[in-house]
């Protein structure tokens, strides 16, 4: 089983884009969502993935598998809610990289970056870009936001 552990921080300022690298254009949704657990199907570039995640907080259950664009596509029209459109770019900061995704379509100016680390006790940096810490907060989960929308 693998296990993810991230925070996730809101973007208080644009500093990030003077150093953000490899974006990709994304679309993802929930073919099933719940509180503790999501499956989540996601197309980037020209590749696909299904995804299962189980928990809430800090750390969750994280399964993962390529799938073909094909069956991705299928599978995003049977969607609940919204099927998020989002760019992702890396973002690297004293000796580690941040995913930082800017939201497109209802979302629009959203932008949250997101840092996996190896124990939910790892030190790190804070970019001076990164605004509020919104990790745990359930409207901030990509599920909440594709069903309930912009947190208020």
């Amino acid at each position: 089983m693998g296990v993810e552990i991230e925070v996730k921080h809101l973007v208080a300022d644009e500093g990030w884009r003077l150093v953000a690298t490899d974006p990709v254009r994304m679309a993802q949704g929930y073919v099933a969502a719940a509180e503790d657990r999501t499956v989540r199907v996601r197309i980037g570039g020209d590749r696909a993935w299904l995804t299962l995640k189980f928990g809430t907080g800090m750390s969750r259950a994280e399964f993962e598998y390529v799938i073909p664009a094909d069956d991705a596509r299928e599978l995003l029209d049977q969607a609940v809610g919204t099927v998020l459109d989002k760019t992702r770019w890396h973002v690297a900061h004293a000796g580690r990289t941040w995913e930082v995704d800017e939201f497109h379509g209802a979302l629009e100016g959203l932008v949250l970056a997101e840092l996996e680390l190896d124990a939910e006790d790892d030190d790190f940096d804070l970019p001076p870009w990164i605004g509020e810490d919104v990790t745990g907060r359930p409207e901030y989960l990509n599920s909440s936001l594709s069903t309930r929308g912009m947190p208020r």
